[in-house]
């Protein structure tokens, strides 16, 4: 894998090819959650962690109204105007699109720019690109246009753009933890005040394992957003007996056995889930804070079990990764991670061992399944910032 050193060497050559010199250059990393999987928009609390894989962008000002995009991994080009910004066929451009789009829409003043974007934050590994991209162009720009905005407000504007514009409707998390990282810990973000407060974790003596299932997800998937609409249809039963209830983070369990066991049994699921992961987390920050990686690594198997049972957002290959880690000492926790459906497993895994347990893994899944299991090692890094000006 590159070097963060040789990602500012590659993108500063590939804009020098295609449009001279670049005026400024924005890292934004990719994100981990580990504990608090959907609840963002169900406004319980989330705690995510930036990482040191990230998305880097080279910007700088053209004189028109005119925009030129490079997607260097990907060797595509788009082109787009401040007058005529539309939905892109390539799906990139549209999370760098959107943020203009709701910029413009703000009353921010903007003018053309040009732009390279790539990174090594692994593409449909539940790591967030999206929200690093989407966060790495709000950033970039305010610092290109002076726009002076706080790091909440590029946030709000970067969810926005997912919402609206690319129409997926995230919660603020992705955004949030790409924008606010802090080496050494992670986020304990509410999500309905947007208060948050940095957990030590403290990795000295533990390795952070990805094991990418190599299935496929869109967020963009008719199941995400059903998700949220089971959520929704929970609430607005318990709000009729609970009227105090306005989303799962006001409910508890006693709530949803007496409104929700006799009803749909799938939106029952996903509340019951839902109402017990929101609890997990602030049980699990406790653990965090007392350093007591142990407890929290058995709340990390709770959650996938929820997750794969309950919210049914698994796949089988996590499911699998997540029971053959389960057997081995060397894991604390482990779950699936990200929207669903395909993605990463989170593993916690005791320094000295991490080794050998990639490799008996790696062979347990390529036996199964017939195709290499990739790997990823991650540590908690500092969230979006300006490399060079």
């Amino acid at each position: 894998m590159p070097t963060s050193a040789d990602m500012v060497t590659l993108i500063r050559q590939l804009f020098n090819e295609h449009f001279g010199k670049a005026g400024l250059l924005v890292r934004s990393p990719g994100r981990i959650n580990l504990i608090g999987e959907h609840t963002d928009y169900n406004l319980g609390f989330v705690l995510p962690a930036a990482i040191d894989k990230a998305i880097y962008i080279a910007i700088k000002k053209r004189e028109d109204r005119q925009i030129r995009l490079v997607a260097g991994d990907l060797e595509q080009q788009c082109s787009s105007s401040l007058d005529a910004l539309e939905s892109s066929e390539l799906q990139w451009p549209n999370y760098i699109l959107g943020v203009v789009q709701k910029m413009i829409q703000a009353g921010y003043p903007l003018s053309g720019f040009e732009a390279v974007v790539m990174g090594d934050v692994p593409l449909g590994a539940g790591l967030s690109s999206s929200a690093a991209v989407e966060c790495a162009t709000a950033f970039a720009l305010n610092s290109l246009f002076d726009l002076g905005l706080e790091k909440i407000q590029m946030v709000k504007l970067a969810q926005k753009a997912e919402n609206e514009f690319v129409g997926v409707q995230c919660g603020i998390m992705d955004q949030f933890a790409s924008m606010f990282g802090k080496k050494q810990h992670v986020i304990k973000l509410d999500c309905r005040s947007l208060e948050y407060a940095y957990m030590p974790f403290d990795s000295s003596d533990v390795r952070i394992l990805l094991f990418d299932t190599g299935v496929k997800h869109s967020l963009a998937s008719t199941e995400y957003n059903l998700r949220r609409q089971e959520c929704e249809a929970g609430v607005a039963i318990i709000r009729k007996k609970f009227p105090q209830v306005q989303s799962l983070r006001d409910a508890d369990l006693t709530m949803v056995e007496a409104c929700l066991s006799d009803e749909d049994p799938k939106v029952y699921m996903r509340c019951k889930y839902m109402v017990e992961e929101i609890q997990r987390l602030q049980e699990a920050c406790v653990d965090l804070q007392q350093h007591d990686l142990g407890s929290f690594g058995k709340k990390m198997f709770a959650t996938h079990e929820g997750l794969s049972k309950l919210y049914e957002v698994s796949c089988p290959e996590a499911d699998n990764l997540v029971k053959w880690v389960s057997e081995q000492p060397a894991v604390m926790g482990a779950r699936m991670m990200g929207g669903g459906f395909g993605g990463c497993t989170l593993n916690i895994v005791r320094k000295e061992m991490a080794d050998s347990l990639i490799n008996t893994i790696s062979d347990l899944f390529e036996k199964t399944y017939h195709y290499p299991l990739k790997t990823y090692t991650v540590s908690i890094d500092d969230g979006t910032s300006l490399i060079e000006n």
